[in-house]
């Protein structure tokens, strides 16, 4: 079954499972099944919204059908609860016969669509306000006293594109200046789109300070939209494209190693990209005791332990963004938010400080982590 066979059986499920047990008329039911409809249309049109070259009409048509999906996605799920919740009430009244299963009924399919209204409000209030600022120390056996303090602000997933626009980065920047960091690390999925139509956009990360510079790994959301102009127009506006390769800053007299990857899934898209931590150690210093990697994706933990690094900062999973996805990210990746150890290997998996799709967060809130290395206790 195609994507769209597999919507239009959604919205059918939906409607038979809610709409005879509310109180509509004909004509209500009509609308209701007008209103599947429309979504079943307006979410495809959404995602395809970009190919729509004349502007607003593009960004409109993207804000409908995401803002849609949005309200689909909690509708499907709440629909799915409330049937597991009769089924459960239905096997009580087995063994304790009530009376009160057609109000449940009633109840339930009227809350299913109130409360995906709700979900879907707040969790667009969430995404679309600036992202809160998230403090982590990161302990470190080998960090040399002259390193301790030393402050990391990451950025990550940010993905400017038809709903995500300059300004909205231009508050970012902001509040990442604000932290006066030693190095800013931007950890991918930067991007939803070419460098011809959000050039404009990406133009506020010139401004980004810090006194080590800012770094820039892919993420599989740069391969979808050029990547090789972006690393270009990336490197254009000051930013150091780490690409399978390394940089040594010196900080009061210590060396730290920072390397990057390119995304865990480049490979597919340009195999002379595969995404290689080994290869990016080529040539390091024998005397550097912190080696830290930017990875897009947290996938990318094995190998970075098996090449010994201390850190790495990664991103790509939004912490699942809203419910329930966040129990699905386990299944492709290894970490789906915050601080995590692999063997002698720290990492730390943001939860974005942008969105993917559906203006919408709810209990995985976007963040702008600052991250401090510390001696860890002896």
């Amino acid at each position: 079954m195609n994507a769209i066979g597999l919507l239009l059986l959604l919205h059918g499920y939906i409607g038979w499972r809610l709409f005879p047990n509310l109180p509509l008329d004909t004509l209500g039911r009509l609308l209701g099944w007008l209103c599947l409809a429309a979504s079943c249309a307006l979410i495809p049109a959404g995602m395809l919204a970009r190919r729509i070259k004349r502007q607003p009409l593009g960004d409109r048509v993207a804000w409908a059908g995401l803002l849609t999906m949005g309200l689909f996605s909690s509708l499907l799920v709440l629909t799915v609860l409330r049937d597991l919740l009769l089924l459960g009430w239905g096997a009580l009244q087995v063994l304790f016969p009530a009376a009160a299963l057609p109000d449940l009924r009633l109840w339930s399919a009227a809350a299913a669509p109130l409360l995906a209204l709700l979900f879907t409000l707040i969790g667009l209030v969430n995404a679309r306000r600036r992202a809160k600022v998230v403090e982590v120390d990161i302990p470190l056996a080998n960090l040399p006293a002259a390193l301790h303090g030393f402050t990391i602000v990451q950025i990550s997933d940010i993905h400017l594109g038809p709903t995500i626009k300059g300004d909205y980065l231009d508050a970012i920047v902001d509040s990442v200046n604000e932290l006066n960091a030693d190095m800013i690390a931007v950890t991918g999925d930067l991007v939803d789109g070419s460098v011809g139509q959000l050039a404009a956009h990406t133009a506020p990360l010139a401004r980004l300070s810090s006194r080590h510079g800012t770094y820039f790994v892919t993420g599989n959301h740069e391969y979808y939209s050029g990547v090789n102009a972006w690393v270009v127009e990336l490197r254009r506006l000051g930013l150091c494209v780490l690409m399978n390769e390394h940089v040594v800053l010196e900080s009061s007299g210590a060396s730290l190693l920072l390397a990057g990857v390119t995304d865990y899934s480049a490979h597919h898209y340009n195999p002379a990209h595969a995404s290689d931590p080994q290869r990016a150690l080529a040539g390091a210093p024998a005397g550097v005791k912190v080696k830290i990697l930017l990875a897009h994706q947290p996938r990318s933990a094995a190998s970075a332990a098996r090449a010994g690094f201390d850190l790495q900062l990664s991103g790509h999973t939004h912490g699942g963004q809203f419910f329930p996805w966040n129990f699905f990210v386990r299944l492709q990746q290894p970490f789906t938010a915050g601080l995590n150890r692999l063997n002698n290997l720290w990492v730390y998996t943001s939860r974005g400080t942008g969105y993917w799709g559906p203006p919408k967060r709810l209990g995985a809130p976007s963040e702008i982590t600052r991250l401090r290395l510390v001696s860890a206790p002896v």
